[in-house]
């Protein structure tokens, strides 16, 4: 049985915070490094909606469109990290 979207996108939130928050707690960050970690979790979750759209699409263009879409985030979310 398929799962909803709403549940799909409270995992990958739940999933985004782990990652934040598992990078270590051992000092203050900066605002930069905060910055950052806050727009590779929006990157992120983007990549979460994409991949679920992905998965229903059935237009070859839209298909097209979504996964460059999807290698774009990759490439912006292996720079940032």
């Amino acid at each position: 049985m398929a799962r909803g979207w709403e549940s799909k996108d409270v995992e990958a939130q739940v999933e985004a915070k782990e990652t934040v928050t598992d990078h270590g707690n051992n000092g203050k960050k900066s605002a930069e490094q905060l910055s950052n970690e806050y727009e590779v979790r929006d990157l992120q979750l983007s990549r979460t909606r994409i991949v679920n759209d992905l998965e229903t699409a059935t237009n070859p263009h839209h298909r097209k469109s979504l996964e460059a879409a999807l290698s774009h985030l990759d490439e912006k979310i292996a720079k940032l990290k």
